[in-house]
């Protein structure tokens, strides 16, 4: 009896299996890739989601899910889920973010995987932001410098000069500037207001236009904070400016970007320092009839040159598909996806070919601006420096805000600094 059951066993267990491949056929062949993207206002998260669904549609046989992060928490979360072997294929982060992981071993490195297509398009100045030891750990696809957004009829009556990306102010006649709006403006009113709820990256990014550093690596390779008068320059300017000549609000001091822009419209303040892609709230949020204008942040010797973290995409080092993973990385930076990026984000592409989209280099909403600043983009002081993110949080940030409210002097200020933060930084060095 035995002997005649097996063949019924057998085609049974047969039929079993079959119907454990889920879809069936084909789809059990399907390379599955997840893509945890950071894009959070609905034109750029509407833009990533049609590129992955036009992805899916043309390349069936890799299929892209498309999972929802946040700037908020994405180091702690990108953190936990390296260690437990539960990272996206496809990491979308800013490039400032990546050193530790990249030398932590968790980020595919790139360079073999790229097409030359995409590494030629894009600069090797935004190329050195991911680049972390001999590897490249991530492509730098958006940017975003720090403007002035300025009150057009304010500035335009006071009679001080309108500054342009070829003739910016300097960080002197910046300070005279507010200085003037201020008088006349009066009482309550202000020529700057400073969102500096998030004051180091602001403050080193600006101050490379005054011939900051801050951060210095050795011949060893090893990296040691050092405070000299470029890196001084920015700090000292809006310390007089909310402490000396009262230009500039100090009830902005602790809060973000979008908190200044009701005192804007209002006419309290005149100018507001602010990452490029505030422009869209600005032009969904401005009252009828306010006028605003788009200028470049103030210079040093060098030009308006400033630093940038700019946005990347990333490979998981655990990652099983890397090539496909690669590869969906390219087809969402063709040039023409790059602009639809950008536009959704309100930023500029690091892609040579797509900076010279004319949707990108129109004088409407300041895109030009922008455009033309591009150039003079550097990368971040920070950006690969291990343990940056701890010494932000503990020494940077209370010491920069701290020097601003006028609670420590200069000297205060670079002692913590350095003397705090490169204990900090050699932990991570050993």
């Amino acid at each position: 009896m035995h002997v005649r059951m097996l063949p019924a066993v057998l085609a049974a267990l047969a039929l079993l299996l079959t119907g454990c491949g889920g879809d069936g056929g084909e789809s059990d062949a399907t390379i599955r890739l997840r893509f945890q993207s950071l894009a959070w206002q609905k034109e750029s998260v509407d833009a990533n989601k049609e590129l992955v669904k036009e992805w899916n549609t043309t390349h069936p046989g890799i299929q892209v899910e498309y999972v929802q992060g946040s700037w908020d928490s994405v180091h702690d979360q990108l953190l936990t889920s390296f260690e437990g072997g539960e990272a996206p294929d496809i990491i979308h982060d800013a490039s400032d973010d990546l050193a530790d992981f990249a030398y932590g071993g968790y980020l595919a490195d790139l360079r073999e995987l790229l097409p030359e297509r995409l590494k030629s398009d894009i600069p090797q100045s935004s190329w050195q932001t991911t680049t972390f030891g001999e590897g490249i750990h991530g492509v730098p696809f958006l940017q975003e410098p720090r403007v002035l957004i300025a009150n057009r009829k304010l500035l335009e009556s006071s009679g001080v000069r309108v500054p342009s990306v070829d003739e910016p102010w300097s960080w002197e006649e910046f300070r005279e500037v507010t200085k003037e709006l201020t008088r006349q403006m009066g009482e309550g009113r202000y020529g700057v207001a400073w969102p500096l709820k998030e004051p180091v990256s602001v403050t080193l990014n600006l101050g490379l236009s005054a011939g900051g550093r801050l951060f210095r690596r050795g011949d060893d390779g090893k990296v040691t904070i050092g405070f000299t008068r470029g890196d001084a320059v920015v700090p000292g300017t809006i310390r007089d400016q909310v402490n000396t000549d009262r230009s500039a609000a100090r009830s902005t001091l602790g809060v973000g970007g979008s908190d200044t822009l009701p005192g804007f419209f209002g006419g309290k303040y005149a100018m507001v320092p602010l990452g490029f892609s505030y422009r869209q709230q600005i032009v969904q949020q401005a009252p009828e009839g306010f006028e605003w204008t788009v200028l470049p942040a103030p210079a040093g010797p060098g030009g308006p040159a400033q630093g940038v973290s700019p946005q990347t995409l990333s490979v998981a080092e655990d990652s099983a598909h890397k090539k496909e993973a690669a590869q969906f990385i390219d087809f969402m930076l063709q040039p023409p996806n790059m602009v639809r990026l950008a536009l959704g984000d309100w930023m500029l592409p690091t892609g040579i070919e797509a900076l010279r989209d004319p949707a990108l280099r129109t004088a409407k909403d300041g895109w030009a601006t922008g455009a033309a600043l591009a150039a003079h983009l550097r990368p971040a002081p920070a950006q690969s420096v291990r343990g940056y993110p701890e010494w932000k949080d503990k020494v940077a940030t209370p010491a920069y805000q701290e020097f601003y409210s006028g609670a420590i002097d200069a000297e205060e200020l670079e002692k913590r600094l350095v003397d705090d933060g490169n204990p900090v930084l050699a932990r991570y060095q050993r």
